[in-house]
């Protein structure tokens, strides 16, 4: 048993049953509840805080969901599946540097102390859970694989080690967010990365 699954109060691990169809946006719901998690993190959210959220009882809750860890495993899948998917739209739909759009996207200098969700959720849980280790895993891989093909289309998979250090280099400045770092400093640091990388 992970040291998540443990903490979760035994209430919040009853199996779904049987009832009536759906009568909630099951999309707009996992959404609520993805931001909860974010703003808090797993530990610090409470059943209350979701179906507050999420605009369910408890009953609903059960039923759709299952129990708080199962939730929050497809929270972040949600976020995952929904960043991988911007990070591309931003390299197929930049003008100059896809690469330093990339860079920018994910380390949204001006983004503030939330930090990214998945980030926040490797460090507090992933050393515990291996199942959101995996997902964390697959997420990080995802981001290389884009890209290593923004690099170079042809031959993605020469150019994987220049993907992932610059994918480090930007998900590392969301720490400096964390910290309350300026906008322009972290924009700087980008930028000196980048040129040295570049060289």
């Amino acid at each position: 048993m992970t040291k998540t699954q443990a903490q979760i109060p035994a209430q919040d691990k009853r199996t779904p049953g049987p009832g009536r169809p759906r009568s909630f946006d099951e999309a707009a719901a996992l959404e609520a509840a993805m931001k909860v998690f974010w703003q808090k993190g797993f530990e610090a959210t409470s059943l209350d805080d979701l179906t507050k959220a999420m605009g369910l009882s408890r009953s609903s809750f059960y039923s759709a969901f299952g129990c708080k860890q199962s939730l929050f495993l497809q929270a972040l899948e949600h976020y995952s599946k929904n960043g991988i998917r911007n990070l591309r739209k931003v390299a197929d739909t930049a003008e100059d540097d896809a690469v330093d759009a990339m860079m920018q996207a994910l380390s949204d200098p001006k983004g503030g102390p939330q930090g990214c969700m998945l980030i926040n959720c490797i460090t507090e849980l992933a050393p515990h859970d291996e199942k959101v280790a995996e997902i964390g895993r697959r997420h990080l891989e995802n981001i290389e694989e884009t890209f290593a093909k923004v690099i170079d289309p042809e031959h993605p998979e020469t150019v994987r080690d220049k993907a992932s250090a610059y994918s480090s280099l930007a998900i590392g400045t969301l720490a400096l967010r964390k910290a309350g770092m300026p906008a322009e400093r972290i924009a700087n640091t980008l930028k000196q990365a980048k040129t040295i990388l570049s060289s």
